[in-house]
């Protein structure tokens, strides 16, 4: 000690030692920050690692040729992170169109009158008539309308089913003859028929007699017939029995003897003043259409007949 200053070289020649262990802590630490970072940088997203790589062409050199330009080398393309293409449209929930539940009924239009429709009348006509129901009243109706204009007729009388009956009064068999009842029914399409006997042809010498009961002024009687062309006549006449015979002095000509040429004729009655309980439609002559012969003979028929009162 000198004046309390070490004298130099007192403490001993310096040592390397506490400077290299400084350095080797100091080297520990960053080592270990170094490791840290990794570790921390190894948790993120890894990116692609860009590789380049370069291509040196070279050729051998040729004599009295220039050397050839060195190309330089397009760098490859990196391969990125895959982007996420969104869609362009929504994702959201889309609303169907609203449809109309309530169907829309069309409006028809109902016409408030009605034409009124004319069926005419066919007169003349030979052939069947179709199958029509006829009651008392639409008779009338067509009688009504088979006079002139402007004239009213009443309505038919209402006959008894047992009404009608064969006058037969020169007895040829009864077999020749139908149903009577049936020109009385209210139906065209049936009625009365009587054969026609070749031999007697054209005579007939028979008859459709109506018993109405009890004595009554008529006016009128309607004949609807499939064989028109018969040469007709109407009698009268009145007691509890029928006349013998169409000539007996009993019997009282109600019309001329007359040829219906139609279907449907209408027949004005004389003496319409007086009352007459039997009434009968006598056929003198047939058409010669319904002659026929002994294997098939002819016949004429009565569809209706119809007596009108007097008014």
């Amino acid at each position: 000690m000198q004046c309390g200053a070490g004298a130099p070289g007192s403490l001993g020649a310096p040592s390397w030692r506490p400077a290299a262990a400084i350095i080797g802590a100091v080297a520990v630490l960053a080592l270990a920050a170094a490791t840290a970072g990794y570790a921390a940088l190894s948790k993120g997203t890894h990116k692609a690692r860009v590789l380049s790589a370069t291509v040196v062409r070279t050729s051998a050199p040729s004599t009295g040729s220039p050397a050839a330009p060195l190309t330089t080398p397009t760098p490859p393309k990196t391969l990125g992170t895959p982007t996420t293409i969104k869609p362009a449209l929504g994702l959201g929930t889309v609303k169907p169109p609203k449809i109309p539940l309530t169907a829309i009924t069309p409006k028809a239009t109902i016409p408030t009158s009605v034409p009124k429709v004319t069926i005419p009348t066919t007169t003349g006509t030979t052939g069947s008539s179709p199958a029509t129901t006829n009651t008392s009243t639409s008779t009338s109706t067509t009688a009504a309308g088979s006079g002139s204009a402007g004239e009213s007729q009443p309505e038919a009388i209402l006959l008894d089913t047992d009404a009608a009956a064969t006058y037969n009064p020169n007895a040829h068999p009864t077999s020749d003859f139908g149903d009577p009842s049936l020109a009385i029914d209210g139906d065209t399409s049936t009625g009365w028929t009587a054969l026609v006997e070749p031999t007697l042809a054209p005579t007939l010498d028979a008859g459709l007699v109506i018993d109405l009961k009890s004595p009554r002024k008529l006016a009128a009687v309607e004949l609807v017939t499939d064989t028109p062309g018969m040469t007709v006549e109407v009698y009268g006449a009145n007691g509890s029995t029928l006349p013998a015979s169409i000539t007996a002095p009993a019997w009282v000509k109600l019309s001329s003897r007359t040829v219906e040429k139609n279907r449907h004729e209408h027949i004005k009655l004389r003496d319409s003043t007086k009352a007459f309980r039997f009434v009968t439609l006598w056929i003198s002559a047939v058409p010669a259409t319904s002659v026929g012969t002994a294997q098939a003979p002819g016949h004429v028929s009565v569809n209706e007949l119809e007596l009108f009162p007097a008014s």
